[in-house]
């Protein structure tokens, strides 16, 4: 059932420009009880509404639903060990360059999964490379960058996609596949997922949020950033049913840092996955790993691949427990899970359609479909 309350906010939010559509959907122990969408899915070049089955660019989502699950199998496993330093895993890191040589690169695997590695939070790595490749080449190019980036020297958590591409290659090198198909097999056919991919095909455009025209916002950092733009073949057309982060569609719309699509419905049924009494895919005490403080004293509470509601003004506001665990995504997206009640909050929004620089911050949105969902939850268990 939809709620009266969260769609009239929603919708206002909309009505002042936030974002055109929003789709979210609320559960507790295993059972959806709140959903609905709201709004223009696409505005230009044609005009769909949302439906409660619109598929959404999940951008940084996706380093929570398929890198953060499948290093928790790998974990639960014993292929990797979060106390075990990267070259280990990828032996690539053992021949950064003799400039580099001061710097700490005995970077744990929990340092990757906590964002305490000391990498930069982003680099284009798309414009770095001095040709434009195609394919695989792209990825190990990538890769290669990522090698020869200088690390931070203040430690503290600082959230960084390198942190995750760099997890990507993890994945890849245990497996011996590309992520997506590894995501397939893993994750999405044992789960029975039916709109949840990379590169969804083009038969389903129109059941998908657009985003934004061009790639603006992020041509207009590489620039504060002091970065030649000037030979870059940047997309100038509406974004709509491909991957709106760059160094992804730089790498065949294929990573572990962002380029999954999915409906809210199937974002629960990943995120049901990360709870003891609900994971078909992990054992409880692996789970445990998700709502466990790696990071005490530091500026951010993290566990592994999420952060902790206890962290100074998190999104999930103050109607979620300290103990509760989400993660953002860049267009617009959100999913925090509160495991003493095993209740699941997803709100998907398109923030970066239809819409000029900047784009909204929606974080005090977040917290008031929080505090309207767990009011209504809260009575209803009353």
């Amino acid at each position: 059932m939809k709620s009266i309350h969260i769609s009239e906010f929603l919708q206002s939010r909309i009505e002042a420009g936030d974002f055109p559509s929003a789709s979210y959907l609320v559960a507790e122990k295993g059972k959806i009880v709140l959903q609905d969408a709201i709004g223009l899915a696409v505005v230009e070049p044609e005009r769909i509404e949302a439906k409660i089955d619109t598929i959404y660019d999940l951008a940084s989502l996706t380093k929570v639903l398929v890198t953060g699950l499948l290093c928790a199998k790998l974990i639960e496993s014993g292929e990797i060990d979060l106390e075990e330093i990267i070259e280990v895993y990828l032996t690539e890191f053992q021949n950064h360059p003799e400039s580099l040589k001061d710097m700490k690169w005995d970077t744990l695997i929990y340092e990757l999964l906590t964002h305490i590695s000391c990498f930069p939070s982003w680099k284009p790595f798309y414009l770095m490379s001095n040709d434009r490749l195609e394919g695989v080449e792209n990825r190990n190019k990538v890769l290669e960058l990522i090698i020869r980036t200088p690390l931070k020297t203040e430690h503290k958590v600082l959230y960084s996609d390198l942190n995750f591409l760099i997890l990507t290659f993890l994945v890849e090198r245990i497996y011996g596949k590309r992520i997506d198909e590894v995501a397939r097999e893993e994750i999405f056919e044992p789960l029975k997922l039916q709109n949840t991919f990379y590169n969804p095909p083009n038969e389903l455009r129109k059941k998908i949020a657009a985003s934004e025209k061009g790639n603006e916002f992020e041509k207009q950092t590489c620039i504060e950033q002091d970065f030649d733009v000037s030979k870059y073949p940047w997309r100038d057309y509406q974004i709509w049913g491909e991957v709106h982060d760059g160094n992804c569609f730089y790498m065949s719309g294929v990573s572990g840092h962002a380029g999954l699509f999915s409906t809210a419905e199937e974002v629960f049924k990943i995120a049901q996955q990360f709870l003891p009494n609900q994971s078909q895919t992990l054992k409880p005490e692996t789970c445990e790993l998700f709502q466990t403080n790696f990071t005490p004293n530091l500026n951010e509470a993290r566990s592994i691949a999420f952060q902790l509601a206890e962290t100074k003004d998190s999104s999930a506001g103050l109607a979620l427990s300290k103990h509760s665990f989400g993660h953002l995504g860049f267009t617009g997206t959100s999913l925090w899970i509160e495991p003493e009640t095993e209740r699941i909050f997803i709100l998907l929004t398109n923030r970066t359609h239809a819409h000029e620089l900047p784009f909204v911050i929606l974080n005090s949105v977040r917290r008031k479909f929080h505090e309207l969902a767990t009011d209504i939850l809260g009575s209803k268990q009353a």
